[in-house]
């Protein structure tokens, strides 16, 4: 049995090393994740520099996480600096081949760190963290063209063998993976095209697990907007990030959840057991 993590940590270097009460509970939310035990954790939003952590991210990283190792990949020309990117960690017994994969997706989203890709014998494991649409859905174009790529690109992974994806994938699927559809209809993340967007990926030989495993429950969320200071208490939420699999092992997933975040805003841990 595997069992795989993944966050939107919002800033690697706030959660290490920041001093804010809110980097505080994003420690706690780490050593929370450590104590799961996993075999891979998936961080997305890193927001680190292209050189990655620094030496002091790296102390900190190595007390939390012993016996990991990790890999990153950050934002880059002619992407902007500091913005999104992406880490895995994973046990240091483990061997993957690493890939930063690029899929032809428009500029500048291919230089921004967005997809990390582990390769091991009998499945890949590749972390995404997707481009949101924008105030005003100003990306919502580019954003669909990275849901086709992004697409081929799992599409591509599954002819070779079982593929787990994780990550933040910046979409609520249907209605009942956001609490307030009907004022959310053309918000990023609820338009009408990226709901599609996410279907056709699922097309494509995929299983949401939580659903697989949950069914239509409903009021189940991994994201609350840190704006509305209300949103985590009400459960006005949206669930955003994911597990899939290839559907050819989706009878072997045996957990899809959400990890308790306590009082912190933002996106919530999501895990995934799965016998592979």
């Amino acid at each position: 049995m595997k069992k795989f993590i993944s966050w939107n940590i919002d800033s690697l270097n706030a959660a290490l090393i920041g001093e804010s009460s809110r980097a505080e509970l994003s420690r706690e939310v780490l050593k929370t994740i450590r104590d799961h035990n996993p075999d891979i954790i998936a961080l997305q939003e890193t927001k680190l520099p292209e050189n990655g952590p620094s030496k002091k991210h790296i102390e900190v990283l190595e007390s939390l996480f012993p016996n990991y190792d990790y890999t990153f990949i950050s934002s880059r020309q002619p992407a902007r600096k500091g913005y999104a990117g992406t880490m895995i960690l994973y046990r240091n017994l483990l061997d993957p081949i690493i890939s930063h994969p690029e899929i032809c997706s428009p500029e500048p989203m291919d230089s921004e760190g967005r997809i990390l890709t582990l390769e091991f014998d009998d499945f890949y494991f590749t972390n995404v963290y997707t481009p949101n649409a924008g105030d005003g859905l100003i990306r919502l174009g580019e954003r669909q063209e990275w849901d086709r790529c992004y697409g081929d690109y799992l599409e591509s992974l599954d002819k070779s063998k079982p593929v787990v994806a994780t990550g933040d994938f910046n979409v609520a699927h249907m209605e009942i993976d956001l609490a307030n559809p009907d004022s959310n209809r053309r918000s990023a993340g609820f338009t009408d095209e990226e709901r599609r967007g996410f279907t056709s990926i699922l097309e494509k030989g995929f299983v949401d697990t939580f659903r697989h495993v949950h069914g239509q429950v409903e009021g189940v969320y991994s994201w609350w907007a840190q704006r509305v200071k209300t949103s985590k208490i009400n459960n006005s939420g949206w669930r955003i990030d994911y597990f899939l699999v290839s559907q050819r092992i989706k009878d072997k997933v045996e957990k899809s959840e959400m990890i308790d975040s306590g009082t912190r805003q933002d996106h919530t841990p999501i895990l995934l057991e799965i016998d592979i």
